[in-house]
């Protein structure tokens, strides 16, 4: 079971990286590439540039306290905040109208859930 935790975190972590790119990329292009990614249309420059940052930081927060030892109850916690930022995600496309594309945000809130109750419950870090 512990594997499996350190492996779906690493998946989360990932996605949330590579989810980070809209702090890089213009706006306008990021919508032009796929369907799915229209939503960015809604918000400004700054606010996805918010949001990236959040990403970032919970990618580092699923990975590195565990990994380095300092704090490693900060992933339970983390992956908790994590669930609160696909939940925005997933109502977010709901309110568009895009419910072909929430299935993905409702697979990562599953997964970020998953890491949240199996660190804070049955397999948490040594402290």
């Amino acid at each position: 079971m512990n594997l499996a935790l350190w492996i779906v975190a690493g998946l989360l972590a990932a996605v949330l990286l590579v989810s980070t790119s809209k702090a890089f990329v213009p706006k306008e292009r990021i919508a032009s590439v796929s369907h799915a990614a229209e939503w960015v249309q809604d918000f400004s420059p700054g606010a996805l540039r918010a949001i990236a940052a959040l990403e970032l930081l919970a990618a580092a927060g699923l990975i590195l306290p565990a990994v380095l030892g300092i704090a490693p109850g900060l992933v339970p916690v983390t992956a908790s905040c994590v669930a609160l930022l696909f939940v925005g995600a997933a109502t977010m496309r709901l309110r568009r109208g895009e419910r072909a594309t929430v299935v993905p945000d409702l697979v990562y809130l599953a997964l970020a859930i998953f890491v949240a109750w199996g660190r804070f419950g049955p397999h948490p870090f040594p402290a």
